[in-house]
């Protein structure tokens, strides 16, 4: 049954390239997918149906919807160059995340924090405020809260901490 769920992210997911960004069926694709991606791992938990396959059914879900996003939203957002500056920067963060999960634990590792699921849930809301609000507010509160989960992310990885 998860993986069904997460199929259904997977097409909602392809269907959004299909409908221009901020239309009501994007909107509806987008709710979807979002539900479907918050669901799945607790339906595969509570039916004790959780794998490998699974979770790598839903990394590549993920993948399809944030690449679906970034290629419809990225057109048609006026993103100042301060904004840029700080997503590189988080990005550079998270790529030496990964090395050092690869140096010092021998291993990929990701670091599933409280931060980390605030984050991506602020993240995921961002579209939805974007007619109410200016992007350059509210990526202020984002780019904070990924910031810090980031660096939170790398400090637990190099520690080698359980979350």
């Amino acid at each position: 049954m998860a993986n069904i769920i997460t199929g259904c992210r997977i097409l909602c997911s392809v269907l959004l390239f299909f409908f221009p960004a901020f239309s009501p069926q994007f909107y509806a694709l987008y709710l979807i997918s979002g539900f479907t991606d918050m669901i799945d791992g607790t339906v595969a938990r509570k039916t004790n149906t959780d794998s490998e396959f699974g979770s790598k059914l839903d990394t590549i879900a993920d993948f399809i919807f944030i690449v679906a996003c970034l290629v419809k939203l990225l057109p048609v957002l006026n993103i100042p160059t301060w904004l840029w500056i700080w997503i590189v920067t988080i990005a550079v963060i998270k790529i030496i995340n990964v090395i050092s999960g690869f140096i010092c634990q021998k291993k990929f590792v990701t670091e599933h924090t409280i931060m980390n699921k605030f984050t991506g849930v602020v993240l995921f809301l961002l579209p939805l405020t974007l007619s109410s609000i200016e992007l350059k507010y509210t990526a202020i509160v984002v780019c904070g809260m990924a910031t810090f989960s980031a660096i939170q992310e790398g400090h637990y990885i190099r520690s080698g901490k359980e979350v």
